[in-house]
């Protein structure tokens, strides 16, 4: 078996019992990246992006790529670039049709008995995160949403933000877990002393977007690795 595979099994309601706060990513984590939801964001970003520079499509998808890779997200890039209003970029990206989601009522069971305190800690903001969390069915069982806005517009990975989170809700990090689809986000929480939990499809290398998102997939800061995310909440909690 692979390491991926050996961590993955090694999941027990053991190894998850000291957790006390379950903090998720909300794209590609609380929804499959199958979905493809996030494809509407990403698209509307490169609209935004044309119309900002009076681009070609083309052209402006490759700016929007690179200021993501330098910066961590495409607006922040544009912020510190373009000196940019945040609120209308970000209410124009997640101007989507969040009916591709399809509810998942054995996610939200499996959420809702999990024991402690449950978050969403997303680089979008929380109407994004609130109307895609809704239309999951899962809405109601997280006691807050961090968002972009609350992190003061600094995305994950900087560590200043993962600080700001626990810090406003006074998180012992040796008694989280973080689930997240990319491996560079889980860095941080896991020198934190965090639980890590990387989402990631079976079929991945066909569907992971640009690879340099999932560099250190393989790296010693992922604890566990799973494709299927109530599958492996319900494993935990038997």
């Amino acid at each position: 078996m692979t390491a991926e595979t050996l961590r993955t099994a090694d999941a027990s309601p053991e190894s998850f019992a000291h957790v006390r706060d379950w903090i998720f990513d909300l794209d590609n984590t609380l929804y499959p990246r199958h979905t493809d939801l996030f494809s509407q964001i990403d698209q509307r970003m490169t609209t935004f992006v044309a119309d900002l520079l009076s681009l070609p499509r083309e052209d402006a998808r490759i700016v929007q790529k690179d200021l993501y890779r330098r910066h961590g997200t495409t607006l922040r890039g544009l912020m510190n670039e373009r000196q940019i209003d945040p609120d209308a970029f970000l209410a124009f990206v997640h101007d989507i049709d969040y009916s591709w989601l399809e509810p998942n009522a054995a996610l939200g069971e499996s959420i809702a008995t999990l024991p402690g305190r449950k978050f969403i800690f997303t680089n979008g903001d929380r109407g994004h995160a609130e109307r895609a969390a809704r239309q999951l069915g899962v809405l109601d069982h997280f006691d807050d949403i961090f968002d972009i806005v609350a992190s003061n517009l600094v995305p994950k990975p900087a560590a200043e933000t993962y600080d700001l989170f626990v810090g406003r809700h006074g998180i012992d990090p040796s008694k989280a877990a973080m689930f997240e689809d990319l491996a560079k986000n889980l860095s941080v929480p896991k020198a934190l002393s965090m639980t890590t939990v990387l989402v990631v499809p079976r079929n991945f290398e066909t569907t992971l977007g640009e690879y340099w998102e999932h560099e250190g997939r393989d790296g010693e800061h992922i604890d566990y690795i799973t494709d299927d995310l109530t599958t492996f909440l319900q494993s935990i909690q038997k």
